[in-house]
């Protein structure tokens, strides 16, 4: 079959790999229909997050159809159309029967402590091979996939396995709440579902703050107030709009993108950063331009050896701030009866849509950054429900 494989820094390839086979009784096989590219997968390409070993097989998000089970599945069958979920619980430890998917005990083979088992990632994260592939072996089957009503689309569906649901949990950690004005860092996928959340949950107000255009306009389309970076001081920006004061909660959603080094895919090793110029950015605008007293939710990457953080400053103003890997698991099927009652649609935020054949060139671009270029899906084997 054929996969987008992880070679090393700046060298991801189109293979051909051997299909996967069903390893443990609570597997299933499923035949991938639509994958998508992740900001997360150019953190690998860039090598701003270490740790990847030669062969992975990249991508965390897919829907598809179910085309063989282990003998403990017994909610699926083979034909389900299903969503999966980017990270990996069993659904019985301690953690997963507490809704915290991302901390499971039993799902990372590297022991529990190891943290959050996800696909595609680093070795420290199992490593699991990734669902940028025609099939993928989904472990604990009978907990994480979610099965899907034919009036959903594989494009909204897709935003299900990791996004939406990343953005919903970002404005959980954040505390929004009624009446709250939100300022989410970050106009990419996640912020721009960030914003859409904040709504959701009772924001009266959204700021917005990214630097580049067409990702400006998306927010501006769902109601934010946007500020970009590259023409204007955003902490000034936003105490002006709040009258002094600072927003009440902040959703970071762009992590180490907001001053990683410049490592396009063409680099051969992995950036470093120097004492005092880690990055940070984020996370110091997330802390200047809040009110006294307000909250903070971090869903945006950093890597492990990431330690600088204005804890002074946050310790101060008495702030809250929460930060995690998003419980994919526990949200989907709430923001799933949402999209299939058409309280929204998903899909608004796909803005390209790639065959497998064309991976490649998908990730050369999305790693430019270029303008129009939000999300981009991997159309892998289209199903009837694709659109």
């Amino acid at each position: 079959m054929k996969a987008a494989v992880w070679h090393g820094i700046g060298d991801v390839r189109l293979d051909d790999v051997p299909e996967p086979t069903i390893q443990d009784p609570n597997d299933a096989i499923v035949h991938v229909t639509t994958s998508a590219i992740c900001g997360t997968d150019l953190h690998f390409l860039r090598g701003s997050m270490g740790g990847m070993k030669e062969g992975t097989i990249l991508g965390h998000e897919a829907v598809g159809i179910v085309t063989e089970v282990g003998r403990n599945v017994r909610n699926l069958r083979p034909g389900d159309r299903v969503v999966i979920p980017s990270t990996i619980g069993c659904g019985a430890c301690a953690y997963c029967r507490q809704g915290y998917f991302a901390q499971c005990d039993r799902a990372n083979p590297n022991g529990p402590e190891a943290g959050t088992a996800f696909y595609g990632g680093p070795e420290s994260t199992g490593p699991f091979d990734g669902m940028q592939a025609e099939y993928v072996r989904v472990p604990y089957a009978n907990v994480g996939p979610v099965w899907l009503p034919d009036e959903v689309s594989d494009d909204q569906a897709i935003m299900l396995s990791d996004i939406y649901p990343t953005a919903w949990f970002g404005c959980r950690l954040a505390e929004v709440g009624r009446g709250d004005t939100v300022l989410v860092l970050g106009a990419g996928p996640v912020g721009q579902f960030a914003i859409t959340s904040a709504y959701q949950q009772g924001a009266g107000r959204v700021l917005v703050v990214d630097g580049v255009a067409s990702r400006l306009e998306q927010a501006r389309q769902r109601g934010a107030e946007c500020i970009d970076f590259t023409t204007e001081d955003p902490i000034e920006v936003i105490r002006e709009l709040t009258m002094g004061v600072g927003v009440d909660r902040v959703v970071d959603a762009v992590g180490i993108d907001a001053s990683a080094p410049d490592a396009p895919m063409t680099g051969s090793e992995r950036p470093e950063w120097a004492p005092g110029e880690a990055p940070q950015q984020a996370l110091q605008w997330a802390v200047e331009g809040v009110a006294k007293a307000g909250s903070i939710g971090i869903i945006g990457v950093y890597p492990p050896e990431f330690s600088t953080f204005p804890i002074g400053t946050a310790m101060n103003k008495n702030l809250t701030v929460q930060a995690g890997n998003c419980n994919h698991r526990r949200y989907i099927p709430r923001l799933l009866d949402l999209v299939r009652t058409g309280a929204i649609d998903p899909s608004t935020v796909l803005t390209q849509s790639e065959p497998m054949t064309s991976a490649i060139e998908a990730y050369e671009t999305f790693d430019r950054r270029e303008s129009g270029w939000t999300k981009v899906a991997l159309d892998v084997a289209p199903s009837a429900a694709h659109s």
